[in-house]
């Protein structure tokens, strides 16, 4: 039996389980993961930005894990010898509109005690030539990394220190009684710990429910589709650059964004996925269609966002729409410059009201902790993350055997 079993070999849960391991060292801990390898979701379809936590809600756990992850996220990679760069971003208004959402933006940011500064249209000109606008708010302690050797690292870490990750190892059930966790693996032997931390993402809420926990959220899947444009334009950006995003969703916009290889990235859009796992570019599983369409939730959210959808839906089928998006703010981007490259999915938790989950959501039992929605920037937050879930587990374990 272990002491310790996570379920999700993402960032967060291998943020978890090496976490865990350092303060227990002498309990016996596993990591499950479904897949052939660690990182294969979420943590290896986004965009790699080491958010500075701008656009959080003061006084919310998301922003308070921001904000400590950009510090312990740089402290990791310099210990483990990680590429990183604090490149900064640009946050650009382009009519009067934005620029009015921009100014209660900046003032949101220096709030939540980020480092921020203003830029006029001359200093925007004169920071980025390639990009017009009316206004920027420049945050320089943004950056970029590769999130999956990030999570490799973490990974060797855990192992080093005696961890134990099974991977191809697909939870198909569990089970909790008096004196532990009972873990059904598809093709494999039960398993049995102590004490469970489900880090599940895209399938938290099966997950969940497979301890009959009463969740009244689902993971709906939206599609984040990118582009990357050719060598050519490597350097027709000093920063990041985003637009002012609309309030009350959390995609943040169409944006260009450096990577550490060296290239440059256009997107995300944010489009109605019709499978939990789909990356190519027609995707549709019955399973997870079916159990969106059940859910109340989904119709209420795609009714309050209709024309948003509806608009993201077509300039995702229609790539002229896509560039538009990104000309105007960088009117010398071509539609020939949008090249092919992978997308992402967010698993979005959406209460049976239609509310969106913008924070995150847990879940417990006795001898189990849920992590049900984890939203960006939970890469950026995965060490703060796995302090707060560590802490939780630990003392649930404390409990059981006092």
């Amino acid at each position: 039996m272990y002491d310790f079993a996570v379920i999700g070999g993402g960032i967060v849960g291998l943020s978890v389980a090496w976490q865990l391991r350092q303060r227990q060292p002498s309990s016996s801990i596993v990591v499950f993961e479904k897949e052939a390898g660690v990182a294969r979701h979420q943590t290896g379809h986004n965009s790699g930005v080491i958010h500075a936590g701008i656009y959080y809600e003061p006084g919310t756990l998301k922003a308070e894990l921001c904000r400590k992850g950009v510090a312990a996220t740089l402290r990791f990679c310099r210990d483990n010898r990680i590429a990183y760069e604090q490149c900064g971003k640009l946050i650009v208004a382009t009519d009067a509109d934005e620029q009015e959402r921009m100014l209660d933006l900046y003032e949101r940011a220096i709030r939540n005690g980020i480092e921020v500064e203003l830029l006029d249209e001359a200093d925007l000109k004169a920071t980025e030539p390639n990009v017009q606008g009316v206004g920027a708010i420049l945050s320089p302690t943004t950056g970029i990394v590769d999130y999956v050797a990030v999570a490799s690292a973490m990974a060797r870490r855990l192992e080093e220190l005696g961890g134990e990750i099974r991977t191809g190892a697909e939870v198909t059930a569990l089970e909790e009684s008096a004196d532990s966790v009972t873990v059904h693996l598809d093709g494999e032997p039960t398993a049995e710990a102590r004490c469970l931390v489900v880090c599940g993402g895209l399938q938290a809420d099966r997950l969940a429910a497979m301890m009959q926990l009463d969740v009244d959220f689902r993971v709906v899947p939206y599609r984040g589709e990118y582009y990357r444009l050719p060598a050519e334009h490597n350097h027709i950006v000093r920063h990041l650059i985003y637009p002012v995003p609309q309030p009350g969703l959390p995609f943040l916009g169409v944006h260009l964004t450096r990577t550490i290889d060296g290239t440059v990235t256009v997107g995300p859009n944010a489009v109605q996925g019709w499978k939990r796992e789909g990356y190519g570019r027609f995707n549709f599983s019955f399973r997870d269609t079916s159990e969106m369409l059940a859910f109340p939730g989904f119709w209420q959210v795609t009714a309050d966002n209709l024309g948003i959808g509806l608009a993201e839906l077509w300039n995702s089928l229609w790539k002229p729409g896509y560039l538009k998006q990104v000309r105007k703010y960088c009117p010398s981007v071509r539609l020939s410059d949008l090249q092919p490259y992978p997308a992402g999915i967010r698993a979005q938790a959406v209460m049976r009201d239609g509310t969106l989950v913008h924070d995150f959501l847990f879940a417990e039992t006795a001898r189990s902790l849920h992590v049900c929605n984890a939203p960006s920037p939970a890469a950026t937050s995965a060490i703060p993350i796995g302090e707060v879930l560590c802490d939780k587990i630990l003392d649930k374990a404390a409990g059981l055997q006092g």
